[in-house]
């Protein structure tokens, strides 16, 4: 359907995505059936008797009867302690919820990269109680009763269990896109694209992986050994995935890179929710057991407590041990998104904007002969560097991180000896 309009604005699309608009179609009072509303309003435009048009940052256009991914869902995992980027990061205020790149928290990355294909109802976020106000409060677009809590960590996949019970009762033909919160994404526009893309292979009855392309032979992540093609979707290939292999040591990492068909494990899932569901109940009937009594209960008083008696009793478990390294038909498309999971302070200062030294400063700095460090002060007093490189430091009110940008992934060592001293205020 053409959309005709008579000013200068023009809706433009290409494959599944509308990727140049800022009109988004919605329905007039005397057309409710047609589409949902948008939870805001701000400025409108009559169209004709049935629609409005919505001038807003939203790119997703949607027509008389037609709805672009309509059963495409994004599911965010937002409940992280964030251990790996202490001292910044803490239980009460972890890695998603920070502005680390400057400007926008993860999280609020995380939702804008989605809403120009999808609308805010068709974004959900699991997290734990005490992270949903942070949370809601960052990206206020996306609807209160999005927000899935999860009594305590489990490991994914209870946690994508819990969400696939509850897009189930919204949706039975849902397809559910498993993103995480804390993650970066250069190439949002091939990000959008190859949802949508997965989207079609998961309609198709596949588990499917995004799997980054390697750039180097990281020994800290897992990789996706590719076998056979099964062609391509969109312009994006499609492979079943013969093996995963967990973080390897430097001379397989250095084989993988060579070999040329390993893709690191992102840990980003697009598949079914009834076929995830199934694979659960395959695979871990003890949280196929408890997502039984939860169903009997949603949507009731009784869900609450429900929730708070079984979940302790689950035993911790990923979704990649759990069921994608057991499941057949899986298949990884291989992308390259200029990702990273920002797992580390040498992260953190490799996607910042360094000065002409190669430093990343931040807060009340005073350099003398620095080269390559990073220093990011949240305390009210001066930092003076002299003669040093290599170095990150991070300062808070009440704690300071100094170390080597070779060793910045061991700053977990040193919550690890905090909590076994019982210093909880300084987690």
């Amino acid at each position: 359907m053409r959309l005709r309009v008579k000013d200068e604005t023009r809706c433009k699309r290409s494959a599944d995505l509308y990727t140049q608009s800022v009109l988004c179609l919605q329905p007039a009072q005397d057309a409710p059936q047609i589409l949902r509303r948008y939870r805001f309003a701000n400025q409108f435009k009559i169209l004709d008797s049935r629609f409005l048009i919505h001038h807003s940052r939203f790119t997703s256009c949607y027509f008389e009867g037609e709805l672009v991914n309509e059963h495409l869902y994004a599911v965010i995992m937002a409940g992280g302690g964030g251990t790996r980027l202490w001292p910044l990061s803490r239980q009460k205020h972890p890695k998603q919820v920070l502005n680390l790149l400057g400007g926008r928290s993860m999280f609020q990355l995380a939702v804008d990269r989605l809403l120009p294909l999808l609308p805010p109802e068709r974004v959900l976020v699991v997290t734990a109680a005490d992270q949903v106000a942070a949370l809601a409060e960052q990206v206020p677009e996306l609807p209160r009763e999005n927000f899935i809590v999860e009594p305590l960590g489990r490991g994914t996949a209870p946690c994508i269990g819990l969400a696939a019970l509850h897009l189930r009762a919204r949706d039975p033909h849902a397809v559910m896109a498993v993103l995480t919160a804390d993650h970066y994404i250069r190439h949002t526009e091939t990000f959008r694209a190859v949802l949508s893309a997965a989207r079609k292979v998961a309609e198709q009855g596949y588990l499917v992986t995004l799997g980054i392309e390697p750039t180097f032979p990281a020994t800290g992540y897992g990789y996706i050994g590719q076998g056979i093609g099964l062609g391509k979707m969109d312009r994006f290939p499609v492979f079943h995935v013969e093996r995963f292999t967990e973080k390897p040591d430097a001379e397989t990492a250095l084989r993988f890179l060579g070999a040329g068909t390993y893709a690191w494990n992102s840990g980003m899932f697009i598949w079914q929710v009834e076929r995830i569901l199934a694979e659960i109940r395959q695979w871990i009937p003890g949280l196929h057991e408890t997502l039984i009594a939860l169903d009997a209960v949603l949507g009731t008083p009784a869900y609450g407590k429900t929730l708070a008696d079984l979940w302790p009793t689950l035993h911790k478990e990923t979704i990649d041990y759990g069921i994608m390294e057991k499941a057949e038909r899986v298949a990884v498309i291989p992308v390259a998104l200029g990702w990273s999971d920002v797992g580390a302070w040498s992260s953190v200062m490799e996607l910042r904007e360094p000065d002409g030294e190669g430093n990343v400063i931040s807060g009340d700095v005073l350099k003398i002969a620095t080269t390559n460090t990073m220093v990011l002060s949240q305390a009210e007093r001066l930092i003076a560097t002299i003669d040093v490189q290599d170095l990150i430091v991070v300062d808070t009110p009440d704690a300071l991180l100094i170390t080597s940008r070779s060793q910045s992934e061991r700053v977990r060592e040193v919550v690890e000896r905090l909590r076994r001293e019982g210093r909880t205020e300084q987690l």
